[in-house]
């Protein structure tokens, strides 16, 4: 006994044949397909929640050759306010000479701060100033 393999016909020549280019076209254009490069992933980082620091200056060291005058007396008005401090006036070196600086009302940079004053003391080449600042309670 013999196996026939089926007939292909003439009218379904056009139809294989379309089907057939379109796998190899199917195949062909797969191999084609750019995809898009991955896009970048974004990362947002949150700063922490921002908190008052009070940060004090370096001080300037300032050296006079001679001590300073006597300080002026001053005349210490009415605070503006009850939370209001006094910082007293001192002697500035600058220029070759001592200038006054007179005093002022301020309100402290933190509650419980105290003002220490400016001061001049002896040291190595002359008066070393100490300037005034703020210190804890």
């Amino acid at each position: 006994m013999m196996l026939s393999s089926p007939a292909v016909t003439s009218s379904s020549r056009p139809a294989f044949a379309g089907l057939a280019a379109a796998l190899v076209a199917a195949t062909v254009l797969s191999g084609c397909v750019v995809a898009p490069p991955p896009r970048p992933r974004t990362v947002v980082v949150e700063p922490p929640p921002a908190r008052a620091v009070m940060v004090e200056p370096a001080p300037v060291v300032v050296v006079a050759p001679t001590a300073p005058p006597a300080p002026y007396v001053e005349t210490i008005t009415v605070a503006p306010s009850p939370v209001h401090v006094w910082v007293g006036g001192f002697w500035e070196w600058g220029g070759g000479r001592y200038v006054w600086r007179p005093g002022h009302w301020t309100t402290p940079p933190r509650p419980g701060a105290v003002w220490v004053p400016h001061h001049w003391e002896p040291g190595p080449g002359g008066w070393h100033m100490r300037p005034g600042h703020w210190a804890p309670r």
